[in-house]
């Protein structure tokens, strides 16, 4: 019979998710920021790959924290995610909606982010886990921040010029 699965084990389990979806998404947002037209979403684009380098730093220190090896584990929902994004860009290459659909790839991406960070924090915090918490959730805001940036955006003026 198979030991019982913890909450302690999910919470591993789910930093190695975000740990490979955060290394993939920093390997996507320089071809997303070299596809976008709007000069505003390209340094959006970039300004995020900086911000996701931090990223994947913070979750080694989580890592470390908890005692653990920093490993990825195949992230299938992110991989469908910028599979989708590849789709846009190859679809939309100089249409003006090209803008508004890497704005709504990247926000599904920024949802998917979202989602796992909220959870990851709430167990941290169940686990004991004061100073993971604290920094899964410093990395919970930038998200929710690039999110509301994606949301001005789209907007103010990506789905205008689409429309």
């Amino acid at each position: 019979m198979m030991a019982e699965k913890k909450l302690g084990d999910l919470f591993y389990d789910t930093l190695k998710d975000i740990y490979f979806a955060e290394r993939q998404i920093l390997k996507t947002l320089p071809k997303l920021a070299k596809a976008a037209q709007s000069e505003e979403l390209k340094a959006a684009f970039l300004t995020h790959r900086d911000e996701t380098e931090m990223h994947v730093e913070r979750l080694t220190q989580v890592f470390d924290i908890i005692g653990k090896r920093a490993q990825a584990k195949t992230c299938e929902a992110i991989k469908g995610l910028i599979e989708e994004g590849d789709e846009v860009m190859e679809e939309y290459t100089g249409s003006e909606a090209l803008d508004a659909g890497l704005v709504a790839g990247g926000q599904a991406v920024e949802h998917y982010e979202m989602s796992r960070y909220g959870a990851l924090k709430t167990w941290a915090t169940q686990l004991g886990f004061k100073d993971a918490a604290a920094l899964l959730d410093q990395t919970l805001q930038e998200e929710k921040k690039t999110d509301a940036l994606l949301t001005r955006l789209a907007e103010q003026t990506i789905n205008r010029k689409a429309a």
